[in-house]
């Protein structure tokens, strides 16, 4: 979450006339994140996320969000609930972007999860594939293995510029997954941004996941990969193999991984961790001045794909 369009008390005005929601009571921006401009809005009535959809989000693709989240909520999945108006209207428009509300949901992230919290988000995880079994739409993931070398062509400059011989060593990255990218595994409708800041915990337990705005159909396991990215690495960069082995065992106890995802866990990390920095080194240079977030460091996805170059396939990961 981030913000990057300032709202006021007209525009809130104008949104909620249209909802049975009471008056607006406060208005806080929410600095997280990269993609949207969100807002933490209560009004007479409770208490709601306001997002703004900016920059790499397709008004085209706001309807699989919506419809995913609605329909992961109805079967039980804790995840937002986006509000329709009295119109049965969920997309709305303000400052001249498409706009939604979803419910707020109450948990805690954490910032160093350990590997009881990291079973939890397996757990959870596996519920959401589960969940998302028969859901009659589908997205393309615009961000996968399909894209990654026309997006690294325009920001070479940027890698070298970070670290000398990184473009080298980006390059022959791409090459090796491209070439060793699996098919036919188990697909269906994935969270793809995972990360600790979306999803919530109460106490010990998983509670929550949010933010679907990078949702789309690929391989489940590719889903876990990302997870396995962002929750079994120290700050620092150290690889802690005890979180993803409690990440795949709590995963597994919902859903078992077949033979083909298992082998392939760990080109599919390496993959998840190209993914990031790429997105994370456009970023670098891209974000417009005076948006209330800051870019993240891509350098922190180049050490990562460091660890994962270095292990062997499959069962390497734990």
């Amino acid at each position: 979450m981030a913000v990057y369009t300032n709202i006021d008390e007209n525009d809130l005005t104008a949104l909620l006339a249209d909802f049975d929601l009471g008056a607006a009571v406060s208005c806080k921006g929410i600095a997280e994140g990269v993609e949207n401009s969100n807002y933490l809005l209560e009004t007479e009535r409770g208490r709601f996320i306001l997002t703004l959809y900016e920059r790499r989000v397709r008004t085209d693709d706001l309807p699989y969000f919506i419809d995913l989240m609605q329909w992961l909520a109805e079967r039980g999945f804790p995840c937002p609930i986006p509000m329709a108006d009295r119109q049965g209207r969920v997309l709305k428009v303000v400052r001249e972007r498409p706009a939604a509300l979803v419910t707020f949901l109450t948990g805690v992230s954490v910032q160093r999860p350990g590997p009881e919290r990291c079973r939890q988000a397996g757990e959870g995880l596996a519920r959401l594939h589960l969940a998302g079994q028969g859901f009659p739409h589908r997205r393309e993931n615009t961000l996968g293995q399909h894209v990654w070398a026309g997006l690294f062509d325009g920001a070479k400059a940027t890698a070298d510029a970070l670290q000398p011989g990184l473009t080298g060593r980006i390059t022959q990255d791409l090459d090796d997954l491209a070439h060793a990218w699996p098919t036919g595994l188990p697909s269906g409708p994935i969270h793809a941004d995972l990360f600790p800041d979306n999803v919530f915990f109460v106490g010990e337990r998983f509670s929550a996941a949010i933010d679907f705005y990078f949702a789309c159909d690929d391989a489940l396991a590719y889903d876990l990969a990302v997870c396995l990215n962002a929750w079994a690495f120290e700050p620092d960069g150290r690889y802690k193999p005890d979180c993803a082995r409690a990440m795949l065992e709590g995963y597994e106890a919902l859903r078992p991984l077949s033979m083909a995802e298992r082998s392939s866990l760990t080109v599919l990390a390496r993959g998840a961790a190209m993914r990031f920095f790429l997105t994370r080194l456009i970023d670098w240079t891209a974000t417009p001045p005076g948006a209330l977030v800051r870019p993240k460091d891509p350098l922190e996805y180049a050490a990562k794909l460091d660890v994962f170059r270095a292990l062997p396939k499959g069962v390497g990961l734990v």
